[in-house]
């Protein structure tokens, strides 16, 4: 006999294989080159294991028609903070499982435990306790003489908010089995650990183990779940990616700590859109959904000052008005200085030199600062108008009627460009009392009349510049 014919069959390699995406290697590294996460390679099984299929067992229950499946269990209910429920979509859709997320101290625990307060309310208000009992608020970062401080401070104190300071995932769920609650609030999901996985609380598998058991108990109780999330240094969600993947809505908690204005956005949401946005203003005294944020935005003192122009943003689908103050001095520099806050420098920076350039706006020994009122964030092109405006009547010394808003890209050759959504925004300054709007000439012509409010059309900033000086003029 040959040597050939006496060939052992060669053992199976090991592989290697990311926790987070599935991505798989011959050979250990540290970080996931599909993901780029650090520590989620793992030895895992072969390809011989991952061809194995499971027996099939019976169905506990039959496929249906999807005509015949019951939509009212479904039905949104409103979390009682409007404009969370503007956000998800209406409300909360028992079983749904939503993950907030945002950086410290932004406000995140504030928030929910507004919201459980409220729902709480109903519950007591109801004749039958509620829909489906208390709400449990479980707290892993705090302890319970925190949370009820911190309550007291919002107005949350109600009987039928239950609160539990627990880190162990049985403990926990075992807390839901005693008071069987209408909403579950965790905070967070990276504090609470599963005594039979391995690793620290927070790590891959422990966040992995303990949200796959609280989605189990969500979708087969149908019981709302709200989860607070940590984020990294660069903003995205700690733990596995396929966290994001397993809750039905994630949330992004946005603000800066110096200003008193939050913002609510979804990423993902299952239930409803993700253009929509959600505005609270954080004081010493809680949290308040803003329904009409413009007192955040808008200066309070709208006297006849140069440097001055309104503009309304999008964020989502909402529209936000901003006002872009502008400073132009001597400087005594021989690099002059370009400031700017909450808008993007480097467009600020290109639509100075597009002023320069076209106009002849001197600007090149001047020290030039830009910045929007009540720490907004107004970072889309559509700014670009309001901002040359606004330095050019600064470095002018020329008045702008406080009656005027603009929206428009400003182009490298000096054109108002079109931008989106214009009929929104239009909707919105007539609402809060402006009577002329500056908007691209590209596009006015399919604009709908705004009861109100005059719409010029302008095609380039010299153009822009001459309407917004004649508005004041009589006549």
């Amino acid at each position: 006999m040959s040597p050939t014919a006496t060939k052992t069959a060669r053992p199976a390699r090991p592989a290697f294989r990311c926790s987070d995406c599935g991505w798989t290697t011959a050979k250990w590294v540290g970080r996931c080159g599909e993901c780029q996460a650090w520590g989620t390679v793992e030895e895992g099984a072969g390809a011989a294991a991952a061809a194995r299929v499971p027996a099939a067992l019976a169905p506990s229950a039959p496929a249906r028609p999807i005509s015949d499946v019951d939509v009212e269990a479904a039905r949104a209910r409103s979390t009682g903070v409007s404009e969370l429920d503007r956000v998800l979509g209406g409300g909360i859709v028992p079983g749904a499982v939503v993950l907030l997320a945002g950086e410290p101290g932004v406000g995140k625990s504030t928030l929910l435990l507004d919201v459980a307060a409220k729902a709480a309310a109903v519950a007591a208000d109801a004749a039958d306790g509620g829909p489906g009992g208390p709400v449990l608020y479980v707290t892993g970062e705090e302890s319970a003489g925190q949370v009820r401080l911190r309550a007291e401070r919002i107005g949350a104190l109600t009987p039928h908010l239950l609160l539990a300071a627990e880190t162990d995932l049985a403990t926990l769920l075992g807390h839901v089995d005693n008071a069987g609650p209408s909403l579950l609030v965790v905070d967070s999901v990276q504090t609470i650990a599963d005594s039979t996985v391995d690793g620290a609380a927070g790590g891959t598998s422990q966040v992995r183990a303990v949200a796959s058991a609280l989605i189990h108990v969500a979708k087969t109780r149908d019981i709302p779940v709200l989860l607070v999330g940590h984020v990294t240094k660069d903003g995205s969600i700690a733990g596995p990616r396929v966290l994001e993947h397993l809750v039905d809505v994630v949330c992004q908690f946005e603000g800066d700590r110096h200003s008193r204005l939050r913002m609510v956005r979804a990423v993902k949401n299952r239930y409803g859109p993700t253009d929509e946005v959600g505005c609270f203003d954080l004081s010493d005294t809680g949290i308040t959904g803003l329904a009409d944020p413009s007192g955040l935005f808008l200066s309070g003192q709208r006297s006849a000052v140069p440097g001055t122009c309104v503009t309304v943003t999008l964020e989502g689908r909402r529209p936000m008005p901003t006002e872009i103050q502008a400073l132009v001095a001597p400087s005594p520099l021989g690099s002059p200085r370009r400031t700017t806050s909450g808008l993007d420098a480097s467009r600020v920076s290109m639509t100075l030199a597009v002023l320069q350039s076209r106009l002849g706006v001197s600007l090149a020994s001047a020290d030039v600062y830009v910045s929007t009122v009540g720490g907004a964030r107004a970072v889309e092109p559509a700014v670009d108008l309001a901002v040359a405006l606004a330095v050019l009547s600064s470095g002018e010394g020329k008045v702008l009627d406080q009656a005027v808003v603009a929206v428009g890209e400003v182009g490298l050759t000096g054109e108002v460009r079109a931008t989106v959504g214009v009929q929104r925004r239009l909707a919105e300054a007539a609402r809060l009392g402006f009577t002329h709007a500056l908007v691209p000439t590209h596009g006015a012509a399919d604009l709908k009349p705004v009861p109100g409010l005059t719409v010029r059309p302008v095609g380039n900033l010299h153009e822009a510049a001459l309407a917004a000086w004649r508005v004041g003029e009589p006549g």
